[in-house]
């Protein structure tokens, strides 16, 4: 029977190093948890979405030679989608794949936390998915508010963690979503 869990891996591309705000700090601790999120799934037999964000700014431009996975992760996704949007479900085709595959649950990971990955996850929930969001597994950069604060990325994850635990996803880390596989309630 094939699974009925899903791993998103979304916008974990080449672009974000290209970008002002880019910053090595947590890079490598966000590859290694996510690499090992798609080894775990792979070696489980779950599918493994890669989503790529596509746009017009020029380091997001299928042009730019930078809409590829982010160096070194590597792997070889079931299935690519390019969106437009922050969700991964808005003008992608994957809400169509998703339901011909029969995957009723969606583990979510990548870039940024707090934009593509949450709004994926919120749109998701609200669709009627189960959602993990494993939040080892995604990344951002410090962000500077309207008053002048600058949030750092850990703030903002445990701000995005805060506001999605309960409401629209379980908060996981890599093993435990790796060990659940969208088989325990919600």
């Amino acid at each position: 029977m094939p699974h009925q869990t899903a791993l998103l891996v979304i916008d974990a591309q080449e672009s974000f190093r290209h970008r002002p705000y880019f910053r090595d700090d947590e890079f490598l601790p966000y590859i290694e948890k996510q690499q090992a999120l798609i080894d775990g799934a792979k070696a489980g037999g779950i599918p493994v979405v890669q989503i790529f964000h596509v746009d017009e700014d020029v380091e997001f431009t299928i042009a730019s030679g930078l809409v590829r996975p982010i160096a070194p992760l590597t792997f070889a996704p079931d299935v690519v989608f390019h969106k437009h949007r922050h969700s991964a479900l808005v003008g992608t085709g994957l809400g169509v794949w998703l339901t011909e595959n029969g995957i009723q649950r969606l583990i979510v990971s990548g870039i940024r936390t707090e934009q593509c990955c949450e709004t994926t996850t919120r749109h998701a929930s609200d669709l009627g998915y189960g959602v993990d969001y494993v939040s080892e597994a995604t990344l951002t950069f410090p962000m500077t508010d309207a008053n002048g604060r600058e949030w750092s990325a850990s703030e903002i994850r445990a701000r995005t963690e805060l506001v999605l635990a309960g409401r629209f996803a379980r908060i996981l880390t890599v093993r435990d979503a790796l060990a659940i596989d969208g088989k325990a309630a919600a």
